[in-house]
């Protein structure tokens, strides 16, 4: 996305940001999920950005049980006892670890959260996180409750990447639970497959918030290991897929307080190209920016 979608001479990690926050009001930053960033990271995230910009964190991978680099660790939690395995990744980690994780990350971003710019915290769980036995759902019902309470009054996201959680056996439980615990239910789109799991595209609201994640429908490179999670996500969406999208959205729209859509199919400039697309389809209640512009489109020349 970088050499594709800034200008030339936009090159520092500001500037960067300062040229999105021009064109977009809202962010998901998804780098603290491979590692808790420094909380003067945070505090430039701040400054940089308009009064009014939101950003969605990505949890700390260790908060939703994947598992982590041993180098990405926090010095805080170097020292707690914990096993690596052969390719330096923490593996069982303690209960007292995963505590101290969530203490360091939600210490971390409290700028944002000070600032009023923190809109909510995503919790994406791995493929391994499912519902499909009695004991197995107990005990990831237990954590997710943990996990509301750690967050304390923070919004949380739930991402399921198992569709167990959503088969219709199961689906109004879930959704029931989620409801009763403050949780947002994140919708996604994602490749569908005959011979492997991926969750269907359902669309629902149980929180005051509504959030969707596109990540691409590339069949090919969904669940391959990639140099990089643009890899992965190689995929720029038609206008007509983009569109099977508006009837569910504008549903979250009325139902929800804020409905945020999100795109995560992060090759060359897919995202925000997808992303300024969409906005055009849900003009009419899409938040416009400061200058009147949809997200997205801003007049170059007013700029840099």
């Amino acid at each position: 996305m970088v050499p594709v979608w800034y200008p030339p001479g936009v090159k520092t990690a500001e500037a960067r940001l300062r040229y999105y926050a021009e064109r977009f009001d809202v962010v998901e930053a998804d780098s603290p999920f491979y590692a808790v960033p420094d909380v003067r990271t945070v505090e430039l995230w701040v400054e940089r950005t308009p009064a009014d910009f939101v950003f969605f964190v990505k949890a700390f991978g260790m908060m939703t049980q994947h598992n982590v680099l041993e180098r990405a660790l926090p010095p805080q939690l170097r020292d707690f006892p914990h096993e690596a395995d052969a390719a330096g990744r923490v593996v069982r980690p303690s209960a007292d670890l995963v505590e101290a994780g969530f203490d360091v990350f939600l210490a971390a971003i409290e700028p944002l959260r000070s600032a009023g710019k923190l809109g909510g915290v995503l919790m994406q769980f791995p493929p391994y996180f499912t519902a499909l036995d009695t004991d197995r759902t107990r005990r990831n019902l237990e954590y997710l409750e943990y996990c509301r309470a750690k967050l304390g009054h923070d919004r949380m996201l739930v991402e399921f990447r198992h569709p167990s959680w959503v088969e219709e056996a199961r689906r109004e439980s879930t959704l029931a639970f989620l409801e009763g615990h403050r949780m947002s239910f994140v919708s996604v789109d994602a490749p569908q497959f005959d011979e492997r799991l991926t969750m269907p595209p359902l669309a629902a609201v149980t929180a005051r918030c509504a959030y969707v994640r596109f990540h691409g429908r590339n069949r090919g490179t969904y669940f391959k290991r990639t140099e990089s999670a643009a890899d992965r996500f190689d995929y720029v969406y038609r206008p007509e897929e983009l569109r099977e999208w508006e009837p569910p959205v504008r549903d979250l729209a009325e139902a929800a307080d804020e409905t945020y859509v999100m795109f995560n199919n992060c090759r060359y400039d897919y995202a925000p190209r997808n992303a300024a697309e969409m906005a055009e389809i849900l003009e009419d209640v899409v938040r416009r920016l400061p200058d009147g512009d949809l997200p997205g489109h801003h007049d170059e020349e007013t700029l840099f």
